[in-house]
């Protein structure tokens, strides 16, 4: 009887998967990386070392998206291409370092890097995080020509300046015993160029003077880029009342069987 109830209850097992529809973003973050980053007017942490933690953190905030990475100096180059493996993202996070590049700013050459890896991302979303402390002082890409460009292929360029304002210690040689030798020195930003390539591409420029400022602007670009994500979930279900009922037939015939044996009649 409890067997037979089991099996009319209509015991079932399933697996469910899901189909996403997504109207991902592709976004290209570009991480200065030249000597300036390590000016420490982030105390206790250096300009690099918050923006690297401030760019995990932005992707933390992604589900859908592709992302890629590009880092430059005096010359820019890609770090990671356009992604939805943040795994990846992270590692290379981690790896930035300066020196690994010829120092100097070459924003132009970090724009038309980075556009080219957007230029051809499916989808109508393209953004672009440029993320820079200083002037534009290298590299033979000028960054308004550059910024035109990427304005042509539907590319949003961000721009965020990176430091505070007036004085920072500010590293300006090396150590006898490694490291570098700091000076307090006047912080230099083109935040006009920064906006002026912002307002070409339809984005907008902010500036980062300390760590809760910079996390404050990642939000804000976060709100202002959406994905609009369409999600089904398929189950398929496999039923399983079938043991139940062969146990109960199984169970008659034996009771069937004992009352036919000589256990089964009453002395």
């Amino acid at each position: 009887m409890v067997a037979l109830i089991l099996a009319l209850a209509g015991p079932r097992t399933g697996i469910s998967s899901t189909d996403v529809e997504a109207e991902g973003i592709a976004i290209a973050v570009v991480v200065d990386i030249s000597t300036s980053m390590l000016a420490e007017d982030f105390h206790p942490q250096n300009r690099l070392a918050v923006a690297k933690e401030e760019v995990a953190d932005f992707i933390r905030g992604r589900q859908y998206d592709r992302i890629g990475m590009v880092a430059f100096a005096a010359e820019a180059l890609t770090q990671v291409p356009l992604t939805i493996d943040y795994s990846v993202l992270y590692r290379a996070i981690d790896q930035l370092e300066t020196g690994q590049l010829e120092d100097g700013t070459a924003i132009g050459t970090a724009i038309a890097t980075a556009a080219n890896r957007l230029r051809r991302a499916p989808g109508e979303s393209r953004v672009m995080i440029l993320m820079t402390d200083g002037e534009n002082n290298r590299g033979e890409i000028d960054p308004i020509t550059a910024a035109r460009a990427a304005a042509a292929y539907g590319i949003r360029i961000y721009t965020i300046g990176v430091g505070s304002e007036g004085t920072a210690p500010v590293p300006i040689a090396r150590g006898m015993f490694g490291g570098y030798q700091y000076a307090n020195l006047e912080v230099h930003i083109d935040e006009e160029l920064l906006t002026e390539i912002a307002g070409i591409t339809s984005g907008q420029y902010f500036r980062a003077t300390n760590e809760a400022a910079l996390d404050s602007i990642y939000q804000r670009i976060d709100e202002l880029e959406k994905t609009e994500v369409e999600v089904r979930t398929y189950t398929s279900y496999t039923p399983r009342h079938l043991p139940f009922v062969l146990l109960a037939a199984a169970l008659l015939v034996g009771e069937w069987g004992l009352l036919a044996s000589r256990w089964g009649r009453v002395p």
